[in-house]
């Protein structure tokens, strides 16, 4: 790497993943982080449902669940998000890559560390469909209008899981001489590009913006599974964009696909079906102002 280009690189905020010890309880960035994930998206989906003005073209001309099930939601994501991330990490990452294999069969105890980061986004989704669809059937609700419901807040917790993994220093990029690359603590002492950070905007904060404008000022709510489709098929691409700069914790088969590229493939699979299926209903007429 020319010698020119170190002057030019931005420097890591050292941030403490503890900000509050009290004895031995500490409280960690990354747990606020999914906290206020779940908590500020689950207020977001309140504004939503009370947004009248979204759900005239709606199935009911009104919004798919109560104020008491949007609560209710807040909870079975919460342990979906936790219980499907961890599991998810510890099948697609820890028991596939050798040298994570051994440790954890070492020291199967740091399976339940969650603190020390290593959540997998992909087992938290499946975590959640699992959960949301179990309320659904126990209330009787439309699970593709839930579906849509939940989907547009989804990036706000991706957006400050991103910013945990970036305090945590964890996920970051493959070394480079971008301008604004960092050396992270724990690497090899190389500049790195930030990827927690190109996510966080991608996943995070671009995501939410194209689901804001297909909420907000489409009839996407019209056709059931639409929103939801939207979101999968956005996730997907930032994903795999992302991977391209992200050190991949593994790699299929010693090629250039990662784990995060191959198992966001099921996710446009899936996102096709959803927009198909939608597009292909019929949309009840526009509501008359």
């Amino acid at each position: 790497m020319s010698a020119h280009v170190l002057p030019l690189l931005l420097t890591y905020p050292k941030i403490d993943p503890v900000l509050i010890q009290l004895g031995p309880l500490a409280i960690r960035w990354y747990a606020l982080a999914y906290i206020a994930g779940l908590v500020i998206g689950w207020r977001y989906l309140v504004r939503l449902s009370r947004n009248p003005r979204l759900w005239v073209d709606a199935p009911n001309k009104a919004p798919p669940a109560k104020p008491v099930d949007i609560d209710d939601i807040l909870v079975v994501a919460t342990l979906g998000v936790v219980l499907g991330g961890r599991i998810g990490y510890i099948l697609f990452y820890g028991l596939v890559e050798p040298h994570m294999r051994q440790d954890y069969l070492a020291h199967p105890l740091r399976i339940f560390f969650v603190w020390e980061g290593g959540m997998s986004f992909h087992g938290g989704l499946i975590g959640v469909v699992v959960a949301i669809i179990a309320l659904c059937k126990l209330r009787k609700l439309d699970m593709l209008r839930v579906g849509d419901l939940v989907a547009p807040a989804a990036p706000i917790g991706l957006f400050f899981g991103r910013l945990a993994n970036f305090i945590n220093g964890e996920l970051y990029g493959h070394p480079t001489d971008v301008p604004w690359a960092m050396v992270f603590p724990g690497s090899d002492g190389q500049p790195r590009h930030p990827s927690q950070l190109y996510e966080a905007t991608t996943e995070g904060l671009l995501l939410f913006l194209l689901l804001r404008f297909t909420t907000h000022h489409t009839r996407a709510f019209a056709r059931p599974g639409l929103v939801t489709g939207i979101f999968l098929a956005g996730y997907g691409a930032a994903r795999t964009f992302c991977e391209f700069f992200r050190e991949p914790e593994i790699r299929i088969g010693g090629s250039w696909l990662t784990m995060g590229m191959f198992l966001s493939a099921f996710m446009w699979v899936a996102a096709a079906g959803f927009i198909w299926n939608a597009l292909r209903a019929k949309a009840p007429a526009p509501s008359k102002p």
